[in-house]
């Protein structure tokens, strides 16, 4: 059976909060096949290390990213695999209606990936639409973990998804 493994990340605020990514999360890239960002990387030197490690990535702009950023990245974009599309955005808005909204304002995605609020979520509708947060690997604010989240799409059923904490067992 035919996958593809999605890394995805958000809200990385490099150099801010740090120059690298934590271990598990490179490892984590390096095994997907393509990474998913959801903005916020700060500049394109961040833009370019995360494309340094070798894993294909895919990645909007975020409200803190420099004018740059902002010139050689979408406000939104969208990938498609396995029959599945996947719309990418920076800021999803407040939390109420959230799902819905984002349904309707990418009407032909199976999911949404969206960050800005550093609060990893993965919120399902029971047709299976989702929206998926994944935290921040480097910026945890009040959030108790840094986190970032693997996504797993195939032909044959729906998405999964995992959160995944970074600084815990």
């Amino acid at each position: 059976m035919e996958t593809t493994r999605i890394a995805v990340l958000s809200d990385t605020h490099f150099p801010a909060r740090g120059s690298h990514l934590p271990e598990r999360c490179v490892a984590l890239i390096q095994e997907a096949d393509m990474v998913i960002h959801a903005g916020d990387h700060a500049d394109l030197d961040a833009v370019a290390a995360l494309r340094a490690l070798g894993t294909p990535v895919v990645a909007v702009h975020g409200n803190v990213d420099t004018a740059q950023v902002c010139d050689v990245l979408p406000r939104h974009t969208s990938v498609r695999a396995h029959g599945q599309t996947i719309a990418v955005v920076h800021d999803a808005g407040l939390r109420d209606g959230r799902l819905e909204r984002l349904r309707r304002a990418f009407p032909d995605a199976d999911g949404v990936i969206f960050g800005h609020s550093h609060i990893p979520l993965v919120e399902r509708a029971p047709d299976g639409f989702f929206i998926l947060n994944p935290g921040s690997a480097t910026d945890r604010r009040r959030q108790p973990h840094h986190t970032m989240a693997t996504l797993v799409l195939h032909a044959d059923r729906p998405a999964e998804i995992e959160i995944i904490v970074l600084d815990g067992p």
